[in-house]
């Protein structure tokens, strides 16, 4: 096994080699660069490690609103409200740049008005948020909705094709899925075959594809390649990426031997799992047996953290073959050289 860099500690928290951080950074120069959806893609996977980062949801805030998910905006940052993440001005500024682009001058002026009410708002900023309450209350008393535009209309009806294949990089791929979140994804299947029945396409980008599948309830035949590996499944039955049954087999057992003696071992391992299935989903691996998936995973990450790893140890703990525990370590180490596409 090649030698890798030695995890993190902060605050107690130990961190497989800098992934938050590396996503993170990733997601919000993607952001400054005006790339939304692959900034959306890398920094909701960063939240996922680090619910509470502030710079996290700002830059999550921003991204939605920029890629013009304004829901998905104001959802975020009234949670980041409530929870006091932030400073507290500049996300009520922000909260109200995006209920404006949401037409929605009735919140705004129940916002606004119970700020004033409870007497919290600096006097410097007293005139800026009375001018927008101001204006807001004649919006609300005048606004009327717009009928769509033509041209937007039939935009709505005829969507690109995503040319998939014609999209060598990456990022590009990554933009491209991330767009069919909000739209219907039936007209894109001719495409969408194509893409995870190739052997170039990547397989985080695959899963991203059959979960979008799953949830617009793709009920049909579709051919999966991945790892030189052939699987025919329908969208629908397909368990949820989260609650995958051998996944979850897995963890229990990490977690029967680790929670209580050493939890912030269990969580790291926890998470290279999820990881590792993930990017499979939804193939099954060899060997069968769970225990050598929860053995193979417990050896692999002590050797993250530069801890003892001996093979006999772990296999005789979990009571299976080193040889079986050895072909579960192969096959995640491949799996895990490629968890991520360009971080």
């Amino acid at each position: 096994m090649k030698k890798r860099e030695r995890a993190k500690r902060k605050d107690n928290i130990i961190f497989l080699p800098g992934l938050e951080k590396r996503l993170t950074d990733k997601g919000l120069e993607n952001l400054h660069n005006k790339r939304y959806q692959e900034a959306i893609t890398l920094l909701e996977e960063a939240r996922v490690h680090d619910p509470e980062n502030s710079d996290i949801l700002i830059g999550l805030v921003l991204a939605y609103f920029e890629a013009g998910a304004y829901i998905k905006a104001k959802e975020l940052a009234n949670e980041m409200l409530l929870k006091g993440i932030g400073d507290y001005f500049h996300m009520v500024d922000l909260y109200l740049t995006i209920l404006i682009q949401l037409h929605e001058y009735q919140e705004i002026v129940s916002t606004i008005e119970a700020l004033f009410d409870e007497k919290e708002i600096p006097p410097d900023r007293h005139d800026h948020f009375l001018t927008i309450l101001q204006f807001s209350k004649r919006m609300a008393d005048n606004s009327q909705q717009e009928p769509m535009d033509m041209e937007e209309a039939k935009e709505e009806i005829q969507p690109k094709k995503l040319n998939l294949p014609l999209l060598k990089n990456l990022n590009e791929q990554m933009i491209a899925i991330s767009s069919l979140a909000d739209k219907n994804i039936r007209p894109y299947m001719d495409e969408i075959k194509e893409y995870l029945n190739s052997d170039s396409g990547h397989p985080f980008l695959k899963t991203m594809l059959l979960s979008l599948l799953k949830e617009q309830e793709y009920d049909k035949n579709i051919a999966i390649r991945k790892f030189s590996e052939d699987l025919s499944v329908v969208p629908t039955e397909l368990p949820d990426i989260q609650t995958q049954p051998r996944m979850k087999e897995i963890e229990n057992i990490l977690k029967a031997k680790l929670e209580n003696s050493d939890p912030v071992l269990f969580e790291n391992m926890k998470g290279m799992v999820e990881r590792i299935f993930f990017i499979s989903y939804p193939f099954e691996f060899k060997p069968d047996a769970a225990r050598a998936w929860a053995a193979a995973f417990h050896l692999l990450v002590l050797n993250y953290l530069g801890g003892d790893s001996d093979v006999d140890d772990i296999s005789n703990e979990y009571e299976i073959s080193t040889e079986k525990i050895e072909q579960a370590l192969a096959k995640i180490t491949e799996l895990e050289e490629i968890s991520y596409p360009n971080i």
